[in-house]
């Protein structure tokens, strides 16, 4: 069964109403619950395994007094980000930044990166998704730490495309 079908069935059994749906194919077996049968609710989300870079938007440009009011509190070390790429986690799940443990990184600071270069891995439901970047250009900056659980729309990179 692919993965696209186990999501519509989810989408499905979620607007049917029903509480609970068992479903075996040969030596597959899915059970999807919902609803609160012990007032609890469970939520199943999953999307497809592709990146989304997003520009950042710049802030709103303050006036001209808070702007002189604020230059000392900008150059003591609070880096602009406004011009860099958001690599954001497409799904839930845990986040590796090598291919194996016994294997280097597959990006670091300082790396130039092409447009589908993989960039991390993220293990969700025993799958494991590579995240390729959309833009070419340098990692600025890991905003996740290996091993480390993510959540969807999550910031993992910045990219300066430059």
């Amino acid at each position: 069964m692919e993965l696209k079908e186990i999501q519509n069935l989810i989408k499905f059994v979620a607007k049917s109403g029903a509480n609970e749906v068992k479903l075996e194919m040969g030596d597959i077996k899915i059970t999807i619950k919902t609803g609160a049968q012990r007032h609890e609710t469970n939520y199943f989300q999953q999307t497809s395994p592709v990146s989304m870079p997003v520009q950042v938007q710049p802030e709103a440009q303050p006036s001209p007094v808070a702007a002189t009011e604020s230059a000392t509190a900008d150059d003591t070390g609070a880096e602009d980000t406004s011009k860099y790429i958001v690599i954001k986690s497409p799904i839930i799940g845990t986040l590796y930044r090598k291919p194996a443990p016994d294997k280097p990184l597959f990006v670091k600071v300082g790396d130039t990166i092409e447009a589908g270069d993989t960039v991390c891995i993220i293990e969700a439901m025993k799958l494991f998704n590579e995240v390729e970047s959309e833009v070419s250009g340098k990692i600025v900056k890991v905003l996740v730490e290996d091993s480390s659980p993510v959540e969807f729309d999550q910031p993992l990179f910045l990219i300066d495309p430059s």
